[in-house]
């Protein structure tokens, strides 16, 4: 059984931009069926799409992080 949002900040984490993280997810997808099965449950529960879940995922934890980043250079800079 996979933590699939753990197996996504991973991939996130060891590739350089979404793109590529996307695609190593969707090269695993089609190798591994008990990951899609957990991918399909993952979707259906948060509501997004299959073609654009892990997208909206890696999108929101960016801008997330992004945002932490932010609030930190706001506390320097006063």
């Amino acid at each position: 059984m996979y933590d699939i949002t753990h197996y996504f900040e991973q991939l996130l984490a060891e590739h350089s931009s979404i793109d590529i993280a996307e695609a190593e997810f969707k090269k695993a997808l089609a190798e591994d069926a008990e990951l899609l099965a957990e991918y399909r449950e993952w979707c259906h529960t948060v509501g997004s799409t299959e073609k654009h879940g892990f997208r909206d995922y890696a999108d929101e934890y960016k801008e997330q992080r992004d945002s932490v980043w932010d609030s930190l250079q706001d506390y320097d800079d006063e």
